[in-house]
């Protein structure tokens, strides 16, 4: 028995709904076999109205842990949070010398709203050292923003706009998540391919409870595209899975809910609909 390899480059989510331990929940549910590189340990503190707190791992830990994946013969990658320019730069030439094409690119960008500016360093890394090796990239509607040098979309026309120049700077796809800011009453993301504008569109679900919803978004990607999918229908099933997640969203505790990284294959995938504009 063989199993499709699959490796998150990411942080920690102590309290287990977003980060590695959503990838490797959604890898799981995908039938393929997870490996994981820390770049953080996120904590939570339940004294303190669940304030996070980052704790970054060192470069040479990075290192020694992407050398041991990518020395089993990975067959897709995904990042997620990587918390500075140096682990940013360190991730791209790991992912540069292994010569993968299903590469996937979830930028994570920690703020505190859509109006503080993140350190202009960052961004530019993952433009330089992340982009051009992307067979796709899934910002939502800030981090879309940031990438691209332009205002945060809040509509399907001025998505389509900043996915054209994110698709110019290197990322052979893009499909920007569309989120509670876009102005549209579907649950909407937006997928480029360079030539062809695709609409995945799913019933809004309303509800808290959707910690993780971006990180397995992408993991699923990933998954998908380790097991044969094309890009554009890796994306599509990807929102099935997802969608199904946030539909059965949970309770943690007082100040978290979690996606059920297992909703579609227990009860089911959620209807979506696809149009090309």
């Amino acid at each position: 028995m063989t199993m499709k390899k699959t490796l998150t480059i990411a942080g920690s989510d102590t309290s287990g709904g977003a980060g590695i331990q959503a990838d490797l929940k959604t890898f799981q549910e995908h039938g393929t076999y997870g490996m994981t590189a820390l770049t953080v340990v996120v904590t939570m503190d339940p004294d303190n109205h669940w304030n996070h707190g980052v704790y970054s791992l060192p470069i040479d830990v990075l290192q020694a842990q992407l050398k041991t994946a990518l020395s089993t013969g990975i067959d897709a990658i995904k990042t997620g949070m990587l918390s500075t320019e140096e682990v940013i730069r360190t991730a791209g030439e790991a992912i540069t010398a292994s010569g993968l094409d299903h590469v996937v690119i979830d930028p994570v960008m920690v703020c505190k709203g859509d109006d503080e500016v993140l350190n202009p360093g960052t961004v530019d890394a993952m433009v330089e050292y992340l982009l051009p090796h992307a067979e796709i990239v899934t910002p939502n509607l800030f981090e879309a923003g940031q990438l691209a040098s332009m205002k945060t979309p809040t509509t399907i026309e001025q998505m389509k706009s900043v996915a054209k120049k994110i698709h110019s700077l290197g990322a052979r796809n893009v499909v920007i998540k569309g989120g509670k800011q876009l102005d549209h009453d579907k649950a909407a993301d937006l997928f480029y391919d360079g030539e062809t504008f695709t609409l995945l569109e799913a019933e809004k679900t309303a509800t808290p409870y959707n910690h993780g919803a971006g990180c397995t978004f992408a993991a699923a990607i990933t998954a998908n595209l380790a097991n044969g999918l094309a890009v554009k229908e890796a994306v599509i099933e990807a929102k099935r899975f997802v969608s199904a997640a946030i539909a059965n969203g949970w309770q943690l505790n007082a100040y978290v809910g979690p996606v059920m990284h297992g909703a579609k294959n227990r009860f089911g995938a959620s209807d979506i609909t696809t149009t090309t504009i």
